[in-house]
């Protein structure tokens, strides 16, 4: 049975990149230091027999070694990080800490790994925050300049810029993917789409920052799970890849094909569940849009879910499975976070 590591395999994309990479019949070694946002819920997987999970910061380089040294795994799948943009803004140093210091002992780990003939391909797990804010009917390229704005986003592109600097210096096996916003199962409702779920299912206000305007480009977690298992089987060293829907929406639009589907599936909307627009966050780019022409062409990939169908599962989800956001402490989401300048 191959092997695999994740590290952050207990987040969003980690628990269903874990998830997916289990039913392909691979043994997955979940790295994670199951923060406040992991998810602890009692997943499909936790049980298997191809499944383990180490409880571990990927600042801990020494452990690190020792653990790819023990499990020679074919690829290490790196998405620990810290993700909440509010967040970042109140508070930016967990974000250089883990998402650059982090990235940065991982790199370290596998250079002298690399030097012991062990050398599984990394695939580091990006963002199109990236790229700042793309002006309307653009779309970013690969080959685009990094203009981040935020704390997490600049913490995300240095991170990318130190995985590039390791390609060409160490000749690592690396790879960097660029991801749109993801939205399906195990998502913290810090974020917009379980937030909105959220709140819908508590008869609570529905928070929309400045008039909704902004526009962000949407990807359904199994989709990407799919494209980042081409990365790791066909993605060539050295090389960065976008991965996006090419779908865009205002967040207006969005909260409101929400509110459409809740309907339709006879959930019941209270008489508090109503759009309120509140203070924009600083620095709030606009507009975020990939070209993955890139990937569709050379690795054949392109998402499958089509985004009113992903939608309708992911509240589908939330509706089946009340005791993952039950399981959450309500203060930990339940404040407004990104004033704090």
């Amino acid at each position: 049975m191959k092997k695999i590591i994740v590290t952050g395999g207990s987040g969003f994309i980690g628990s269903n990149l874990v998830d997916f990479l289990i039913k392909k019949n691979f043994y997955v070694i979940n790295l994670d230091k199951l923060t406040y946002s992991s998810n602890k819920y009692k997943n499909n997987f936790r049980t298997k027999r191809n499944y383990k999970l180490i409880k571990i910061d990927i600042n801990n380089r020494r452990k690190i070694i020792e653990i790819v040294k023990k499990f020679k795994p074919k690829a290490i799948f790196n998405l620990a990080a810290e993700t909440h943009v509010d967040r970042s803004i109140d508070g930016p140093d967990k974000f250089i800490y883990t998402n650059i210091h982090g990235t940065f002992n991982l790199l370290e780990a596998l250079r002298f790994l690399n030097k012991k003939k062990i050398k599984p391909k990394f695939i580091h797990i990006s963002t199109d925050e990236v790229y700042g804010d793309i002006k309307k009917n653009l779309r970013s390229d690969e080959s685009d300049r990094y203009e981040p704005s935020s704390p997490y986003s600049a913490s995300k592109a240095s991170a990318d810029h130190l995985v590039k600097s390791y390609i060409r210096t160490y000749k690592l096996n690396a790879i960097i993917s660029n991801c749109c916003n993801n939205y399906g199962p195990y998502q913290f409702p810090e974020k917009l789409i379980p937030k909105i779920i959220s709140n819908i299912f508590n008869n609570k206000e529905l928070p929309i920052y400045a008039k909704g305007q902004n526009s962000r480009e949407w990807l359904h977690a199994k989709d990407h799970c799919e494209a980042l298992f081409k990365l790791y089987l066909k993605g060539k060293n050295g090389e960065s890849y976008n991965v996006g829907s090419g779908m865009n929406i205002k967040n207006i639009d969005l909260v409101k094909k929400i509110l459409k589907i809740c309907k339709s599936l006879n959930i019941k909307i209270g008489k508090k569940t109503k759009i309120k627009f509140v203070k924009d966050r600083p620095g709030h780019d606009f507009r975020y849009a990939l070209n993955s022409k890139k990937i569709f062409k050379h690795l054949k990939w392109k998402p499958k879910i089509t985004f009113e169908e992903g939608l309708k599962h992911t509240i589908t989800w939330y509706m089946q499975n009340k005791k993952f956001l039950k399981n959450i402490k309500y203060k930990n989401y339940e404040k407004r976070l990104g004033l704090n300048v």
